[in-house]
């Protein structure tokens, strides 16, 4: 299975809530450092997704603008 923001961001949520339930606070400082991993997580995954799209699209000029020479 493939990860994705979405699914990042929804466990990201899931923990945050998780957080504001607990009563004890190691329990609560666990789950804000989850949400916090995994909102990394997704905006790197984003960060990466993008980077990489660029990239393509620059490959696939580059290579239509040789083509047309």
């Amino acid at each position: 299975m493939s990860a994705t923001s979405d699914f990042y961001r929804s466990q990201a949520e899931k923990c945050a809530s998780d957080a504001d339930a607990s009563a004890l606070p190691e329990v609560r400082e666990r789950n804000l450092r989850a949400a916090a991993a995994w909102t990394s997580m997704a905006d790197k995954l984003v960060l990466t997704e993008t980077t990489r799209a660029k990239a393509a699209a620059r490959k696939e000029a580059e290579a239509e603008a040789r083509d047309a020479e």
